[in-house]
């Protein structure tokens, strides 16, 4: 294989970015992820449709910028689209309470506090639900999976790689503290 490079290719098996992602997801994330579905699919991709046939109707493709956009536009929206319906199908929605509502679970709103006293109130939401401004945080990330099964009170350590923390279970709670 002289002259090729081979530095590119990852073993799928390896590849962190083939890893699996949970399949759970809360009631409220399938709800949100079936409106962005059907809207991009009711919605976005008919106009989008359109706006390329209206395009192409003006006549040379090759130096047509308003063709070429929002036919690229439209490719990415048929892509979203399809990964939303896969996505849709694999995943599996929790919409009950755990048996033990006194350990942290996923869809547990959960209250920590570090060594230096300060709290950090965050939610467990399945991967597609994950979003840094409300804190919620993957079931697959290693805070979450610190945490689960943990109970108040007791310590979490997490492997950072800044560093280690520990952190404190001050509140568990599956009702959103803020409704």
């Amino acid at each position: 294989m002289k002259g090729r490079n081979m530095t590119r290719w990852r073993d799928p098996a390896k590849d962190p970015r083939q890893e699996k992602k949970s399949p759970l997801i809360t009631a409220q994330g399938y709800a949100r992820l079936k409106g962005i579905h059907e809207h991009l699919s009711r919605v976005k991709r008919p106009a989008l449709s359109t706006k390329v046939g209206e395009a192409a109707a003006q006549g040379d493709r090759s130096e047509n910028a308003d063709y070429t956009y929002n036919k690229k536009e439209l490719n990415r929206v048929i892509a979203r689209i399809r990964y939303l319906g896969k996505r849709l199908d694999e995943v599996q929605v929790v919409d009950r309470l755990p048996a033990d509502t006194s350990r942290v679970y996923f869809g547990a709103y959960v209250t920590l506090e570090d060594e230096h006293g300060e709290e950090l109130a965050i939610r467990i939401v399945g991967h597609d639900e994950t979003d840094t401004d409300k804190h919620w945080v993957s079931v697959d990330a290693p805070l979450a999976r610190a945490l689960l099964g943990k109970g108040l009170d007791e310590d979490v350590t997490v492997n950072a790689p800044a560093g280690d923390t520990t952190y404190v279970i001050t509140d568990i709670a599956y009702a959103d503290p803020d409704a």
